[in-house]
This record gives structure tokens, sequence and C-alpha cells, in this order.
């Protein structure tokens, strides 16, 4: 599959990525990809952006190098009620919402339950478009429900890249990944592929997520950022219907 957007990546501004905005976006240019989307972390990761940086995307060009930039945010899900660390008066006015749990944001219990039942009622919210690195065992969920409430909601849900790296921090992704994707087939339910780039030779990268979806014969027409303008139709009408 030819990748066309990569919709989750970090700049400088995320307190622990490398690269600047224009890096990311000359190296997107570089590999080919017609869109990206840069998702900095909200305000409640340690070092991340203030509430500010997001007040003020509309500074930014729509486009550089030749790419689309889709102006987001990676929000950080609190706790079990699903709330997130940015207001939805913002979260409505960004191109892309992705939210996901990381362990020094995230306050509740970790049972598998109360763990799906989390991102159920984020992906109820109606302001979230993808649902991050559902892949942590740190973090169990039930497959089945995740995929079923996605198609439900409208929301995709990611295959992260970053997550499936040799010595990486999340636990069982590889066996996680897959149970994600054959719930996801079960269900006819969309993914997206994203990088996690925190620096900007990592734009576009899909090489681990490729070899998953490979393994699990997953079908393309499941997969939304083999086409930019899908990924930007999707968007258009999730924010018509919020």
């Amino acid at each position: 599959m030819k990748m066309e957007i990569d919709t989750h990546m970090h700049t400088i501004s995320s307190g622990h990525a490398y690269s600047s905005l224009r890096e990311m976006a000359k190296m997107a240019a570089e590999k080919g990809l017609k869109a990206i989307g840069i998702t900095d972390h909200a305000p409640d990761m340690p070092g991340s952006c203030h509430l500010f940086h997001f007040q003020n995307l509309r500074v930014v060009p729509k486009q550089m190098y030749g790419v689309r930039l889709l102006m987001g945010s990676e929000v950080n899900i609190r706790n079990g009620l699903g709330e997130v660390d940015l207001p939805v008066e913002i979260l409505r006015k960004l191109d892309l919402v992705v939210a996901s749990i990381h362990p020094p944001c995230y306050e509740g219990d970790c049972t598998l339950e109360e763990i799906t039942r989390c991102y159920e009622r984020v992906m109820e919210s109606g302001v979230v478009d993808i649902i991050g690195h559902p892949d942590d065992g740190r973090f169990p969920v039930d497959y089945e429900r995740l995929a079923r409430k996605a198609k439900e909601t409208g929301t995709l849900l990611e295959l992260n890249n970053s997550s499936l790296k040799p010595g990486g921090f999340r636990l069982n992704t590889r066996e996680n990944a897959g149970k994600l994707l054959r719930a996801c087939m079960k269900e006819q339910t969309k993914i997206v592929l994203g990088s996690d780039a925190h620096v900007d030779c990592d734009v576009g990268t899909f090489a681990y997520a490729e070899a998953v979806l490979e393994e699990a014969g997953f079908p393309e027409e499941l997969v939304v950022n083999t086409s930019a303008e899908q990924v930007e139709a999707f968007l258009k009408e999730k924010r018509e219907i919020k």
C-alpha cells in the first residue's frame, strides 16, 4: 500500500521531539506525501504546548513545500470519564484531533472494562477523529468493542508505527495490533496508519505497521490514508456533523 498522508507527528513544540514544523513538511515533500497531520501534545503532557499554541494555529500556512498541513493535536485522555486536556471550543476548530492515553497524564483504573469504557466515552464525545495507539498492554482494551464503537461513531483507530518498533516502551504492541486488526476486519472498521514521528526522518515511515497489516491480510479499502483526499473528506464530514 502507498500512503499519501501521515496523520500523527510531533514538532519541537511538543517538548520531547526534535524537528521544526518546516523540517517535518520538507521531509514529507521529499517522501512524496500529499498531506501531514501536525499533532503536537496537548498541555497535560509535561513540557508540551500551552493552550495558546492551539488557539493560534490559524497563523500557520495551509501548505508548505506543496504539502497540505492539517494542524491539530494529540490530546491526552485524563481519566475513565474520557475527559481530555483541551476544551471543546478549541477541539472543534482544529483540523485533526488524535486522543491517546499516556501514563503521565492518565488518572484512573487500568482494568480492561475501565479502559474500554473510557475509549467509548471519548468516541461518543464527537470531537475526536482518531484514537491513538490503542495497542499498549499497560492499558488493556476489548478490541471488538473498540472496533464496534469506532464504526458507530465514525472514529478512526490508529495502527501506530512507533509502537511496533523493537525495544519500544509500550507493552505487547505487536500482539495487540494483531487483535485490533482482526476486530476491525470483523466489524469493517476503518483504520489509519500514523508514524508518531518525533523527528523529521521518521515522517511517513510505516514499515513496522505495514508488516503487521500484511501478516493479518488486512484489506486496503479499510486503510484510509492510502488517499489524502479520503482522509480530508472524512474530517470535513466529521466537522459538519459536529
